[in-house]
C-alpha cells in the first residue's frame, strides 16, 4: 500500500479506542474457558440464525401466505444488508483495532489489510436476521435479537472490532430489515400460487382463508 493510500485509510481509534482497550483488557484477564467460549460463539454463532430461520419456515407452513413470504424473504434481507455493509466498508476503510491499538490482543487471528473493520459484518448479519424474524414472529425475533447483541459484543471481546463498528453494523442490519420485511409481506399472493404448485410440500397448506358472507352464500376470502 502506497503512502498516499495509507493516508486515506481511516483510523477509528479516536472514537472509542479507550473503551475498546478496556474491553480488550477484560478479555486478556478473563478465565481461559470464558475466552474460548466467546471465541467459539463469535466464530460459529451466525449459524444459529440460520437455525432460527429454518424453525420459522417450519412453523410458517401452517401460517398464512404473508407470514411465509416474510420467512422466505429473511435470508434475502440478510444478503442485501451484507451487500449494503460491504459498500460502507469499501468507502471508509477502517483499520482493525487489533492492528493499530498498542497492547491489544485478538483472541482470533487479526484480519489483514483490506479486511476492513467498519461496520461489523457479523453484527449486520445477526441484526438483519433478528429484525426480519421479528416481522415473522415477535417472540422469535426477541430471542434472536438477544443473540444478536451477544454476537455484536463478542466481536469487540475477541478484539477484532471497535464498539462503534458493531453499533453501526447493528443499525445497518436493522434499517435494511425494517424497510424490506414489510414489503415482503405483500408477496402473499405469490406464495398462494406457489402453494398451489409442486412447491406445496415445502410451503405447507397454510392457514385456511376465513369465510365471508356475500348475500345468502358463503365464499372463501380468496376463493370463487
Amino acid at each position: 500500500m502506497t503512502a498516499s493510500r495509507a493516508l486515506a485509510v481511516y483510523d477509528g481509534s479516536g472514537i472509542d479506542g479507550g473503551l475498546y482497550t478496556r474491553v480488550n483488557g477484560w478479555a486478556q484477564s478473563a478465565p481461559h474457558w470464558l475466552d474460548e467460549l466467546i471465541k467459539v460463539w463469535s466464530a460459529l454463532g451466525l449459524g444459529l440464525f440460520a437455525v432460527f430461520m429454518l424453525y420459522a419456515w417450519w412453523r410458517a407452513r401452517g401460517a398464512d401466505s404473508a407470514v411465509m413470504a416474510r420467512v422466505l424473504a429473511s435470508p434475502v434481507i440478510v444478503v442485501v444488508a451484507y451487500a449494503v455493509n460491504s459498500v460502507f466498508k469499501g468507502m471508509v476503510e477502517e483499520i482493525r483495532p487489533c492492528a493499530q491499538i498498542p497492547g491489544s490482543v485478538a483472541l482470533e487471528t487479526c484480519p489483514g489489510t483490506g479486511d476492513w473493520s467498519f461496520p461489523s459484518n457479523h453484527s449486520v448479519i445477526a441484526f438483519a436476521a433478528a429484525a426480519a424474524l421479528w416481522f415473522v414472529d415477535r417472540r422469535l425475533g426477541w430471542v434472536a435479537g438477544l443473540f444478536a447483541v451477544l454476537m455484536a459484543a463478542s466481536r469487540v471481546w475477541v478484539g477484532v472490532h471497535y464498539p462503534h463498528d458493531v453499533a453501526v453494523g447493528a443499525l445497518v442490519g436493522l434499517l435494511v430489515a425494517v424497510v424490506l420485511a414489510p414489503l415482503a409481506g405483500r408477496c402473499g399472493p405469490l406464495v398462494d400460487r406457489m402453494r398451489a404448485s409442486t412447491l406445496r410440500p415445502l410451503l405447507g397448506p397454510g392457514r385456511p382463508q376465513p369465510l365471508v358472507n356475500h348475500g345468502h352464500s358463503a365464499y372463501r376470502a380468496q376463493g370463487h
